[in-house]
């Protein structure tokens, strides 16, 4: 059962932490997209959210409005959805972001809830086709321990009230290990209490302690301050 709005305003509720409040990521990746942050522009991530999200965030503002694809590929993306409980939106951009209507999508970006083999919901893992824009990625030692728990406290409530969350984000998960094995890489991880973790390739899924020092490494190719 999906959830409800009603559910959805109290995970809004227990879920308003800010990736970092010393740095403003959209700040870092606008400058490589005409300005733009990359996760506010639905040019480059389309928006999804449950209809009773949607419903949610219609009764609370103007912010949002339905996704009109603008070519084949984006089409094709909406017409997937025909027949869920999902649906394809956009807002007014970031010039009129409203942050308390932030869907969990935004939120939440460009994290996932990362499940491991034995279906344990470890952390956060980030969207990798989104590697190489999303400043965040490549800095991820600023995510701060707030926002972790927030990140992995409102999605535990969203499993509770809609279990295909859940089992969505298992398979994703397995995925992201599928696709990281066969480029024979391996991926960090950011365990629900702030550490740091890499999942091996072509392992099973195992974990093992990532160092601060090593993960500077993912800045490389983008710009933005040092920092230890």
């Amino acid at each position: 059962m999906s959830a409800t709005s009603r559910q959805y305003a109290e995970l809004y509720r227990r879920f308003q932490a800010p990736i970092s409040k010393v740095y403003d990521c959209g700040k870092k990746c606008a400058p490589l997209n005409n300005g733009t942050p990359f996760c506010c522009d639905a040019e480059n991530a389309i928006p999804i959210v449950e209809k009773s999200e949607y419903a949610l965030l219609q009764s609370r503002s103007d912010l949002w409005k339905p996704f009109k694809p603008r070519d084949k590929q984006q089409a094709n993306e909406v017409a997937d959805l025909k027949g869920s409980d999902c649906r394809a939106v956009e807002c007014k951009g970031a010039a009129h972001c409203e942050r308390d209507n932030r869907s969990l999508a935004c939120r939440s970006f460009p994290y996932y809830p990362y499940f491991n083999a034995q279906k344990e919901l470890i952390g956060l893992a980030h969207y990798w086709s989104f590697e190489g824009s999303c400043w965040i990625i490549h800095n991820l030692t600023i995510v701060e321990l707030p926002f972790i728990q927030q990140f992995v406290a409102s999605h535990e409530y969203l499993f509770k009230t809609d279990p295909a969350w859940r089992d969505t984000y298992i398979g994703q998960s397995s995925t992201h290990r599928g696709v990281y094995s066969k480029r024979k890489k391996k991926f960090p991880v950011i365990a629900r209490n702030g550490d740091y973790f890499w999942v091996l390739p072509n392992s099973g899924g195992e974990m093992v302690p990532a160092k601060k020092s090593e993960l500077y490494e993912l800045r490389a190719g983008f710009p933005g301050p040092e920092y230890k």
